[in-house]
């Protein structure tokens, strides 16, 4: 779903939020932009013709009919800086769906589709291109999209039934046990495996953009408005959000795919086993040392310091956070070691 967390985060702001701790609040830090307005093109720019510059008059793709002949628009779900989520029904068979409507003037990257001569927003283009066959579970699908005069771009999504984001999952049930964090975990990983197999970095994986079926615990990424295409060279322009950026970022204003994405998974492993993220000021983010609130596992500890590495190289791959011993551990086992320790006060350290 859309980002919930609409407030623009300057570098210099530094923001007194209250101590952390297992007893304080709970808030959705700021987050927006962040970028530079040099945008590298990257090496699949032969499939996606990139041209930020250019802002495309409305269009309809040839033999589809009008969105609102085919959707209809319910409540608002959220709204950030990019646009709004509403809830929505496909008429033809009633399905549930989401639309989300982002205005032309609020697009900040533009892409061709392959065998298009008009501009789409990028987000649209990196979930086709994820969204072609059979996609992934652990992905949203964009079922359809269409532009219309006076609304901008609407993106109509799959909408999971008793689905909620995971910031709300932990605020109702505090900090998750070892075993669902890492059942959680593991998804996330082997989706965003799949996303960049297929070219595209998602650049602001955190609790809100984590979705939760709440039937079977399965979970998917959602909102690719701060995506890219993958490339290996650095990127200069940062969409995400501030407290889940890596330290090369906050210091020198670049940084890669992998280290990135893996920093932001070692922010997200610690918000689900201490409830809360472990950095909310640039100066944290830079020190690199999270202070665990909460009994975490030794194994726990070693795979968020790991992805929480000052230096990007220092960071694991994806491969190795998966393959990493936390990460095999049997989640019977896991239950049994936290029933033991269930009564024991929360380290510091």
């Amino acid at each position: 779903m859309l980002d919930k967390r609409t407030q623009t985060f300057r570098p210099e702001e530094d923001e007194e939020r209250g101590k952390n701790g297992k007893n304080r609040m709970r808030i959705r830090p700021p987050a927006g932009p962040d970028r530079r307005e040099t945008f590298f093109w990257g090496f699949f720019h032969a499939c996606f013709c990139l041209d930020p510059l250019t802002k495309p008059r409305p269009f309809s793709p040839p033999g589809k009919e009008p969105f609102l002949s085919q959707y209809r628009c319910g409540a608002l779900l959220g709204s950030g800086g990019f646009g709004s989520v509403f809830s929505g029904q496909r008429l033809s068979d009633g399905l549930q769906v989401a639309i989300k409507q982002i205005p032309s003037d609020r697009v900040q990257q533009w892409a061709r589709l392959p065998g298009e001569l008009r501009s789409v927003p990028m987000e649209i283009a990196l979930l086709q291109r994820l969204s072609e066959g059979e996609g992934h579970s652990g992905v949203v699908r964009m079922l359809d999209w269409f532009e219309v005069e006076g609304r901008g771009f609407m993106l109509v999504m799959e909408r999971p039934p008793q689905c909620q984001d995971l910031f709300d999952f932990i605020t109702e049930r505090g900090a998750l046990p070892e075993h669902l964090a890492r059942r959680f975990l593991r998804q996330i990983v082997e989706a965003l495996q799949f996303t960049h197999a297929h070219a595209v970095v998602h650049r602001d994986i955190k609790d809100e953009n984590i979705v939760v079926d709440t039937r079977t615990l399965e979970v998917r990424i959602v909102d690719f408005g701060s995506g890219a295409l993958l490339k290996e060279t650095p990127y200069c322009e940062f969409e995400g959000t501030r407290v889940y950026s890596p330290p090369e970022w906050v210091e020198s204003r670049s940084y890669e795919a992998v280290p990135l994405t893996v920093w932001s998974l070692g922010v997200l492993l610690f918000d689900m086993v201490c409830g809360d993220i472990p950095f909310e000021r640039d100066h944290e983010i830079v020190k690199a040392t999270p202070i665990f609130t909460r009994r975490v596992s030794k194994d726990c500890r070693a795979l968020v310091r790991w992805c929480l590495a000052y230096q990007p190289e220092d960071r694991p791959s994806l491969e190795e956070v998966l393959a990493h011993p936390w990460m095999q551990r049997a989640d019977e086992e896991e239950e049994e070691d936290e029933e033991e320790h269930s009564s024991l006060p929360s380290p510091s350290l």
